[in-house]
């Protein structure tokens, strides 16, 4: 196995595929620009230098890949009130601790006294639940299609085990349409939700976003570790309705570079755009049927407030009906703050992919990964993470 991996971190492979890119882009002459939406592929992409060595022709922007980035202050503004009740044990992945809400964080609200524990997986916060009945054990659900099945699943054992006391708090994202508002902006369209994840056609999902600040893209890099769950097939609308090529791509130096050569020759070449799958050792077009089935049982579709994306309509997940009593949003009433923003922060724009981090004044002077002021900053995948480690 390890060296079926290292055949993607060949060195002279590596450098010669991305030598032929300079070549084809130099002689194209007009910009083309990428954007990854995966935050591993963002760490992956500033690791490993590549901005540096393509001609500044090819451009590549960082985009809504990181989950705990484009999870909003609302979200935990909201899961601050509840760590300060009584009797409440919120649990969490780690990155989420650290992030700024309105005018707190739950790294604050530990030190304060909070029940706040970090764990590894939902399982273990169903154990912390069992472990202690008489108290309210909350598991904040943040991720993407990646993570959802995992905590759909341990939803469904704590109801087989008919444990009471756990609840999860959901801010589940779904990819599609996150790349869908970044290439449109509407006025606000009424709310539709209620549907099944398999049921769901893109081409006709209305936005609730800005009017402005949009990104031109020529192509996505699409998210390996997403894609493992929903397969190839959720991005097809892209290049049918937009006409923008997609490739999903592995993590590996010689991964993405290969990914980067895909979408470079559909957009040089001018043939009807695609998608194509680059990540083939992991990524099939059909995906991991149980795993969305097991999200169906569990989530439907609702809209949901992304950081700099806004209200983007049936992008999110909550829990039916059937699993209601393991809602923390139904069943743990709390008084939530006003919610504030940071206007010095530029984070929702360098989601967007409108600015590079390099060009906020806060960047690697006031906003350090010591000393976040924005999401962007805390999570390892994190834009504003990457560039402060790789490319400042």
């Amino acid at each position: 196995m390890m060296r079926y991996i290292d055949e993607f971190r060949n060195p002279q492979l590596t450098k010669k595929l991305i030598a032929k890119i300079s070549a084809v882009v130099l002689d194209f002459g007009k910009d083309i620009i990428l954007m990854e939406v995966c935050g591993t592929h963002t760490v992956a992409i500033s690791r490993t230098g590549l901005r540096k060595l393509f001609p500044s022709n090819l451009k590549l922007l960082s985009g809504p890949g990181c989950p705990v980035c484009v999870t909003p202050n609302d979200y935990l503004d909201r899961a601050i009130a509840y760590c300060r009740q009584k009797n409440i044990i919120l649990t969490t992945f780690g990155d989420m601790v650290r992030v700024p809400g309105s005018t707190s964080s739950l790294e604050k609200e530990k030190s304060r006294g909070a029940d706040i524990r970090i764990v590894y997986s939902p399982i273990d916060a169903l154990k912390i639940a069992q472990d202690n009945p008489k108290k309210k054990i909350i598991f904040l659900g943040v991720g993407f299609e990646t993570t959802s099945p995992t905590i759909a699943a341990t939803i469904k054992i704590a109801g087989s085990q008919n444990i009471k006391n756990f609840f999860v708090y959901s801010g589940h994202k779904i990819m599609p349409p996150a790349m869908k508002a970044l290439l449109e902006f509407k006025e606000a369209c009424p709310v539709r939700s209620g549907k099944r994840l398999s049921d769901i056609s893109l081409t006709e999902v209305p936005l609730a976003l800005p009017t402005s600040n949009g990104v031109k893209i020529d192509g996505f890099i699409c998210p390996g570790h997403v894609s493992t769950i929903i397969g190839s097939t959720p991005y097809e609308f892209i290049p049918k309705d937009y006409g923008i090529p997609c490739v999903i791509a592995g993590f590996e130096p010689l991964d993405v570079v290969e990914g980067i050569y895909m979408l470079v020759q559909q957009v040089i070449e001018g043939e009807k755009p695609s998608v194509q799958i680059q990540y083939t050792r992991s990524v099939k077009r059909e995906g991991n049927p149980k795993a969305v089935a097991l999200m169906d049982d569990v989530f439907e579709r609702e809209d949901s407030n992304w950081r700099g994306l806004g209200m983007i309509l049936e992008s999110g997940l909550k829990i039916k009906k059937e699993f209601l009593a393991f809602d923390a949003l139904e069943n743990i009433k709390v008084k939530v703050e006003p919610t504030k923003e940071n206007t010095k922060c530029i984070c929702g724009e360098v989601l967007r992919g409108v600015k590079s981090p390099l060009s906020c004044k806060l960047f690697a002077k006031l906003c350090t990964p010591e000393n976040p002021i924005g999401a962007c900053m805390v999570s390892s995948e994190g834009a504003c993470a990457a560039y402060y480690k790789y490319d400042k």
